[in-house]
């Protein structure tokens, strides 16, 4: 069985490192914050205490950090995974980064024998938790069917979308329609209740209908309930919206529909909100239209 190694153990990266250990993979642990690694050691884990020291001991290494410049820190810096690096090592990266970071880590890891897969996944925490993600891979075919046993324990669907980047860019694309939906739900529910009509019956009207996605399926429970917790914090979707925006530049692609939702999610930065989940980007709308969601139709006006 594959020797795994697990670096960045957040609220995502926690529970997949949890679905390895449950899937009986001896795991090598390592993360800034000690509390998730004390964690995962009674576990059964065994605790590191730098990027090298994971990658020299395990066969694979996978990485769950916040954004472009840490997964490049982590993998090419002092103490990183190519300190640690040996032939046959492969390099896992479930991040949300650029693709163009993602091709030059796999670049220079590949001139010290380490093959690269960047791997992001959608399905938000409770994938997380429950092991069902969908993972979008770039980078060489062999290497994934290496680690496919260790990724059906994390993922439901497993797609090989092409060379390195390819899983960062199949990610950016997921973001797109992510943020699309969040703000085209906030402006439904705060329009329902504006012109008089219960936005909870409006939901259920419309979910079997051609508005039917996830984001419907399972965000308006928590909203009406006054929960805005994460979930997916909406400053990670700011972030995965920059990384669309600068990418779309070096192709020059326009994204006015992405451009106008960066805005939004900025503004929620500006506000403080931005470790609230992203659905709450309904608060900035909420701002603009004077209101506040509540579960009950308003007086007529």
């Amino acid at each position: 069985m594959l020797k795994l190694g697990y670096i960045g153990l957040g609220l995502m990266g926690k529970s997949m490192a949890r679905n390895l250990l449950k899937a009986g993979f001896p795991l090598v642990v390592h993360n800034r914050s000690q509390a998730a690694v004390h964690e995962l050691v009674q576990e059964g884990a065994q605790r590191a205490s730098s990027p090298a020291e994971v990658a020299a001991q395990v066969d694979v290494v996978f990485t769950n950090l916040p954004d472009s410049p840490d997964v490049q820190q982590v993998a090419l810096g002092p103490q990183g995974v190519i300190e640690g690096a040996h032939p046959g090592l492969i390099f896992v990266d479930h991040s949300t980064i650029k693709p163009a970071t993602a091709r030059t880590i796999a670049q220079v890891l590949g001139e010290h024998g380490v093959a690269c897969l960047d791997a992001p996944v959608s399905g938000g925490d409770i994938g997380a938790r429950n092991g069902t993600l969908a993972i979008m891979v770039g980078g060489p075919a062999e290497a994934l069917e290496r680690v496919r046993p260790a990724l059906l324990a994390v993922g439901k669907t497993i797609t090989h979308v092409g060379e390195s980047g390819a899983g960062q860019i199949a990610k950016a694309a997921n973001q797109i329609m992510v943020a699309a939906q969040m703000v085209a739900m906030a402006e439904l529910l705060l329009f329902a209740q504006k012109a008089v009509a219960d936005p909870q019956k409006v939901v259920e009207a419309i979910r079997g209908g051609a508005a039917q996605c996830w984001t419907l399926d399972v965000k308006p429970p928590r909203l009406f309930a006054g929960n805005r917790q994460p979930g997916f914090k909406a400053r990670m979707q700011a972030k995965d919206l920059n990384i669309i925006l600068e990418t779309a530049r070096e192709y020059g692609i326009p994204l006015p529909s992405a451009a106008l939702d960066a805005q939004l999610f900025a503004a929620m930065l500006e506000h403080g909100w931005g470790d609230l989940d992203n659905s709450a980007v309904l608060n900035v709308l909420e701002l603009m239209a004077n209101t506040s969601l509540h579960t009950t139709p308003p007086d007529n006006p």
